[in-house]
């Protein structure tokens, strides 16, 4: 006997299978980009085309568009104001979970929305990869804490700013 199962569809599954997608299209290209023994000697191989390592446009910072700028002034906006907090380790676990939950749904509306050329959203893979570690961190998802993900965001946050052009944008300290 086959039995219906009702299915809902959540903010929470969609941010996850959007993390799904982009690590599977990421692990996926890999696996296309270099043989076996290569990819095993290398654990930052990266697909073809795209940077192991973030790179200026020719000198230049790489353009943006809207939907990136909003959701990257967001998760700024949202680290800047607990910053001293996770200085000081006064961030609860729900506090961190906050932050967190906040950086997956940004990053789910960038991969979602954001449409740079090739060579800007390969090196804004690398920082949606950073974020999306932070998130996971954050909500004790990982091995690391909440607080080294809170580092990992800023330090990400704050990589973003020196490669890409987001007029206004400042750095958290």
């Amino acid at each position: 006997m086959i039995r219906k199962s009702s299915f809902s569809v959540t903010r929470e599954t969609t941010v996850q299978a959007h993390r799904y997608l982009f690590t599977a299209a990421i692990l996926g290209a890999f696996a296309f980009a270099a043989p076996g023994p290569v990819l095993a000697a290398d654990a930052h191989q990266h697909a073809a085309g795209e940077p192991a390592k973030l790179t200026l446009n020719q000198g230049k910072k790489w353009a943006t568009d809207e939907p990136l700028r909003k959701s990257m002034a967001e998760i700024r906006a949202a680290l800047a104001n607990k910053h001293l907090a996770m200085h000081k380790g006064t961030v609860s676990a729900d506090g961190y979970k906050a932050l967190g939950t906040l950086i997956e749904a940004r990053v789910a509306t960038i991969i979602a929305e954001c449409k740079l050329e090739p060579a800007a959203d390969a090196n804004l893979h690398l920082i949606v990869a950073a974020l999306i570690a932070a998130a996971d961190a954050m909500q004790a998802k990982s091995a690391s804490t909440p607080a080294q993900g809170g580092v990992q965001a800023v330090e990400a946050i704050n990589r973003y700013g020196r490669y890409f052009d987001h007029p206004g944008w400042k750095p958290i300290a």
